[in-house]
C-alpha cells in the first residue's frame, strides 16, 4: 500500500574533497525507494493521498512543468494505486520524456500557458477546476502545504534508524537541495532543534522560499540556513556544474541531476572548501531523487 514507505538506503559518500577536510557525509538515497515514485515525492504525496482517500475523492489534481518530478510521481502513484489524476502544466504543449510518461500513466493534462500558471497562487484559482472536477483533492505545486511537510518529517527517522550501521553515534546536521521549501520544513519540524538543517537554494532568492518555510513552520522558527545555489535561476545549468556532476558521479558512483542534487552537492563542496565545517563534522546529504527529469536536460 502507498502508506508503507520503503526504507531509503543511507550510504557513505566518498569524495576526495571531503576526505581532505575531514568531513564525513552519508547520503540518504531517496532516489532508490521506487523506480517511479522516486525521491522526496513519495513523502510529499503521502498525506495528500491519505486525505483524498478519506474523503472518497474521485481523483487528485496538481500542477507542474514539462519536466516535473512531482507530476511524474503523482501520475505513477495514480496508475499503481488506482486513482485518477489531472495535471495543470506551465506553458504551452511540449513533447518531453516526462510528458510522454504522464500520458502513458493515464494523467489528464491541461496546459495553462505562462500567465495562467502564474495565477496559481491567486485566491480562487482552484474554483473553476473544482467546478470541472467536483470533489477532487487539490495538491499545491510540488506537493507543498502542511500535508507535504507532515509527510517529509518522516524522512528524518529513515536516516536515524540506520546510523548504527554506519558506526555513527550521531550526526551534526542535514544538507539538501531546496525548491519550494516543503522538504526542508519537514526536516526542521521533525528535528525540533536537535540538529541543524542547511538548504542549497535551487531557485533564486526572490522566489520567497524563506517566507514559505516560515509560513509552514511559524515565523522566526530557528534550525535552518539557506545558501544560494541556483546558478543564476531555476533550471539554469552551466558547464562548470555539469563538469562537477560528471566528476562526482565517477568518483562516488551516485547519480545526480543538475537542477537539484547536483547544485546541492556543488554548494556543499564550496562550503567545505571555504572551511565552513570543522574536521569531524558528520552530515546527512539528502538525495531528493528527480533523476527522471534529467532526460530532457542532459
Amino acid at each position: 500500500m502507498f502508506e508503507s514507505l520503503p526504507l531509503a538506503p543511507l550510504q557513505p559518500l566518498s569524495l576526495p574533497w571531503l576526505s581532505r577536510a575531514g568531513v564525513e557525509v552519508a547520503v540518504l538515497r531517496l532516489d532508490l525507494i521506487d523506480p517511479l515514485i522516486s525521491g522526496n515525492k513519495w513523502f510529499k504525496l503521502l498525506e495528500h493521498v491519505r486525505e483524498a482517500r478519506a474523503a472518497a475523492a474521485p481523483g487528485i489534481i496538481s500542477l507542474g512543468g514539462a519536466h516535473s518530478n512531482h507530476l511524474h510521481a503523482l501520475a505513477a502513484a495514480g496508475l499503481r494505486f488506482g486513482f485518477r489524476t489531472v495535471g495543470l502544466l506551465r506553458g504551452h504543449p511540449q513533447d518531453t520524456p516526462t510528458v510522454r510518461d504522464l500520458h502513458s500513466f493515464g494523467m489528464e493534462l491541461h496546459w495553462l500557458g505562462y500567465g495562467g500558471y502564474r495565477a496559481r497562487h491567486e485566491p480562487g484559482f482552484w474554483v473553476p477546476w473544482l467546478a470541472r472536477y467536483p470533489g477532487w483533492h487539490c495538491v499545491p505545486e510540488g506537493g507543498g502545504g502542511a500535508q507535504g511537510v507532515k509527510g517529509c518529517a518522516r524522512i528524518v527517522e529513515q536516516a536515524r534508524c540506520q546510523l548504527s550501521a554506519l558506526g555513527w553515534p550521531d550526526y551534526d546536521g542535514w544538507w539538501l537541495a531546496v525548491g519550494t521549501g516543503t522538504t526542508l520544513a519537514g526536516l526542521v519540524a521533525a528535528e525540533t532543534g536537535a540538529h541543524w538543517v542547511q538548504g542549497a537554494l535551487a531557485v533564486p532568492g526572490d522566489h520567497g522560499v524563506a517566507e514559505q518555510v516560515d509560513s509552514l513552520l511559524g515565523a522566526g522558527r530557528a534550525g535552518y540556513v539557506l545558501h544560494e545555489a541556483s546558478r543564476g535561476g531555476f533550471a539554469k545549468v552551466d558547464a562548470a556544474l555539469l563538469a562537477f556532476i560528471e566528476a562526482s558521479e565517477a568518483e562516488s558512483g551516485i547519480p545526480l541531476e543538475p537542477l537539484y542534487t547536483g547544485k546541492a552537492l556543488l554548494a556543499l563542496y564550496e562550503q567545505v572548501e571555504q572551511g565552513a565545517f570543522a574536521p569531524g563534522t558528520r552530515l546527512i546529504f539528502l538525495h531528493t531523487g528527480g533523476l527522471q527529469g534529467r532526460r530532457g536536460l542532459v
